[in-house]
């Protein structure tokens, strides 16, 4: 039992550290970039989405990043000017529009990150697809976790300030 403990000890403190360090790096890139953490925020969103065949909207932006309608606005703004998102209206209804990665953006992040894609590549080739699946299904559930605590705080009453 102390060692299943100790084990999970680890692994808690292992994802915490990782998370620190993947933080460190996503500031490294905003500093360099001249951006707002909440526009790498967006960027990353708006990447995942598209990775998904789900375009984001505006409003689903907002609620995926926690923003107002005006502050989801000033980041859309701020990263059309600068090319690394652009807006397309895709649908029937062209009052939809949908955010999709600016190729500028994009070329940036893969300047940026492609030498951390390819550590990271060479640490998952040393796993067998097996373990991988594990380590998929772990990081699926611990994902799971974090994101309903999150829901959760966003819902709660703020405590009164005496």
């Amino acid at each position: 039992m102390k060692e299943r403990d100790d084990l999970r000890a680890d692994v808690v403190d292992l994802l915490r550290l990782y998370s620190i360090e993947a933080q460190h790096v996503a500031h490294s890139f905003a500093g360099q970039e001249g951006l707002h953490f909440t526009d790498l925020q967006a960027l990353i969103a708006v990447m995942h989405a598209e990775r998904r065949g789900e375009p984001l909207t505006p409003g689903r932006l907002g609620e995926t990043l926690g923003l107002s309608s005006g502050a989801t606005t000033a980041v859309i703004d701020r990263l059309e000017r600068v090319g690394h998102l652009r807006r397309t209206r895709e649908s029937a209804d062209r009052r939809v529009v949908h955010l999709r990665y600016g190729e500028p953006g994009m070329e940036l992040a893969v300047a940026f990150f492609g030498p951390l894609g390819r550590r990271s590549q060479a640490v998952m080739d040393e796993f067998s697809p097996a373990e991988l699946e594990t380590v998929r299904s772990f990081l699926s559930g611990m994902l799971g976790a974090i994101t309903e605590h999150h829901r959760e705080l966003r819902t709660r009453t703020p405590p009164r300030r005496p």
